[in-house]
């Protein structure tokens, strides 16, 4: 499984697509599955993490209805795309409203995914969850330090 770190600050074109940054491309060369992430922004999954992903969502108990509206809100918000030889990715007018991009990005690595956001709404998402950081890490790995 491939490891996305870092943060990069691509734009998207005219046409909304948006070039990714060279040190993933490789990692989502057989394709990539764009949907609609938590806080407003997109995940970026290689095909192959989004499809153990979808097999794990599948198994949920369809006669719950919040599983059956996260499977539908999932699903039908995803985009396969491939890069083209410059990189570049188009993403759907649906994904850009949903995630409000404008023309400057951020993508960040998250692991397992990359991340796209409007600039403006990561540095606010950073601004309103900058003190918290140090509560969390108590929280995700307690003990640790």
């Amino acid at each position: 499984m491939p490891v996305f770190l870092g943060t990069h600050t691509p734009r998207l074109d005219d046409k909304g697509r948006l070039t990714l940054p060279a040190k993933y491309r490789d990692e989502l060369r057989g394709g990539m599955m764009i949907t609609k992430g938590q806080d407003h922004c997109l995940y970026v999954f290689p095909r192959e993490e989004f499809e153990r992903l979808a097999r794990k969502v599948a198994e949920a108990p369809f006669t719950n209805e919040s599983v059956r509206a996260y499977q539908r809100y999932l699903f039908a918000g995803t985009d396969e795309q491939h890069p083209d030889s410059q990189g570049r990715i188009p993403i759907t007018a649906e994904l850009r409203r949903y995630a409000g991009l404008t023309k400057d990005c951020v993508v960040i690595g998250a692991v397992s995914r990359l991340e796209i956001w409007d600039a403006t709404a990561w540095q606010s998402y950073q601004e309103r969850h900058e003190e918290n950081y140090a509560q969390a890490q108590e929280e995700v790995l307690p003990g640790m330090f």
